[in-house]
């Protein structure tokens, strides 16, 4: 840039010095830490929003008050949130010390889920156990517990140099993992078992299991996946529906298309916070599992970009803490959570925009429902607490400064030090 030219602007930089300085943001020691932190905050935010929006209609209707579930989703957030908050300063042998604990009591209550009398059932799948006041889904622990078992298995194994044939690879991660599964699979949860397959193919592809053999599993998985749905009458209609998505519009395909007209009727911008139509007992779910649909039809195309935006940021800082930490447990438990949080994203965003077949697992920090939000708290927690281990974060995070809040605005190149 020539003097003039800089005398012209007003000695401001010019387009290609504000790239150069938006891509050095993603070199800085905390990169990691803030992204997460921020994405996880405004998911949250969007997240109880969206609850008050979707269930206002339904709730009116059936308690005579539109907050009923946000009020409930506002109670567990504030049980998450310190839960979170715990987890970003745990030090990393205490999430190693939790792993087989969480595994045995995720088997325990995985267990309990199938108790006649405890076990309760919805939309073809039986996941809570009813405790009375509250209900609570233990399948959603099991995929923390899957996560940090398995990365403390496979990092006890690395120290000892024996991932380099299968046997010492799979045993006991292989049947640990397969007892969870068999235990969601008989509560017919196929998006849970899904969810759980994907953290356990992420552990081996971190570790770097050898090609064929994570061919061979990911096979195996497939042909698994492929015969619940054929076992099950409703997966299979949901199967031939996505096949087949002109047809049964009013039976098999009613949520479906439903969803699609919600979002379609957003358009560019949507109609506005809370001028939805489809929450009007049209879309079923709308609190849950098609909770992206009303996203899309209140803030429109825009809206249902930053939410993508969001995971994607998301998923950018989980994997940039997996390949920068060298602590083995602390890299596979970063691309373990990672993997969990954005595919479940990724397969309800997918129902949704009806690019996968609908499973009925919720979209992470935003649908409704405690069972859920908690565990990815923690998760998300701990994601922060592995990013204070990237090199130069934690002197960076030490450095005396006036306050948080001017030392993200720093960190971004909007106040000074």
């Amino acid at each position: 840039m020539t003097a003039a030219a800089e005398e012209e602007g007003g000695g401001r930089p010019g387009p290609r010095e504000q790239v150069v300085a938006a891509v050095g943001l993603l070199d800085r020691p905390l990169t990691s830490y803030y992204l997460v932190l921020g994405c996880s905050m405004m998911l949250l935010a969007l997240g109880l929003t969206m609850v008050l929006s979707a269930s206002s209609v339904k709730q009116l209707q059936a308690t005579g008050s539109a907050y009923t579930l946000f009020q409930k989703q506002a109670v567990w957030v504030a049980i998450g949130l310190p839960g979170m908050w715990l987890a970003s300063r745990l030090p990393v042998k205490t999430f190693r010390a939790l792993a087989y604990p969480m595994l045995l009591l995720s088997i325990v209550c995985l267990a309990l889920v199938l108790v006649p009398g405890l076990g309760r059932s919805a939309g073809g799948a039986t996941r809570w156990v009813d405790l009375g006041p509250v209900q609570i889904q233990p399948s959603e622990l099991a995929k923390l517990a899957l996560v940090l078992w398995g990365a403390d298995l496979l990092a006890r194994k690395d120290r000892l140099g024996q991932l380099t044939e299968w046997r010492p690879l799979l045993v006991p991660l292989m049947p640990g993992a397969g007892v969870l599964v068999l235990l969601v699979m008989l509560g017919s949860d196929l998006g849970t078992t899904l969810v759980l397959l994907t953290i356990f193919l992420a552990l081996l592809w971190v570790v770097g299991a050898p090609g064929r053999l994570f061919v061979g599993i990911a096979g195996l998985v497939a042909l698994l996946v492929s015969i619940l749905i054929i076992v099950e009458p409703y997966r299979l209609q949901r199967l031939t529906g996505y096949l087949d998505p002109s047809g049964n519009k009013l039976s098999t395909n009613y949520q479906g298309t439903q969803g699609l007209y919600a979002l379609a009727s957003g358009g560019l911008f949507g109609t506005g916070l809370g001028e939805g139509r489809a929450k009007w007992d049209y879309l079923p779910h709308a609190d849950t599992d098609f909770i992206f649909a009303i996203v899309g039809e209140e803030f429109g195309l825009v809206g249902t970009l930053v939410v993508l935006g969001m995971f994607g940021m998301l998923t950018y800082a989980g994997l940039r803490i997996a390949r920068r930490v060298k602590d083995p447990f602390t890299r596979l438990a970063a691309a373990g959570a990672t993997a969990w949080i954005v595919v479940q994203a990724v397969v309800n965003i997918g129902a949704v925009i009806a690019v996968l077949p609908i499973t009925g697992i919720p979209l992470p920090l935003v649908s409704y429902g405690g069972s859920a939000l908690i565990p990815t708290l923690f998760a998300l927690g701990m994601l922060l607490s592995f990013a204070k281990r990237e090199p130069g974060a934690r002197q960076a995070l030490s450095a005396r400064g006036p306050g948080p809040v001017v030392r993200a605005l720093s960190w971004l190149g909007l106040a000074r030090r």
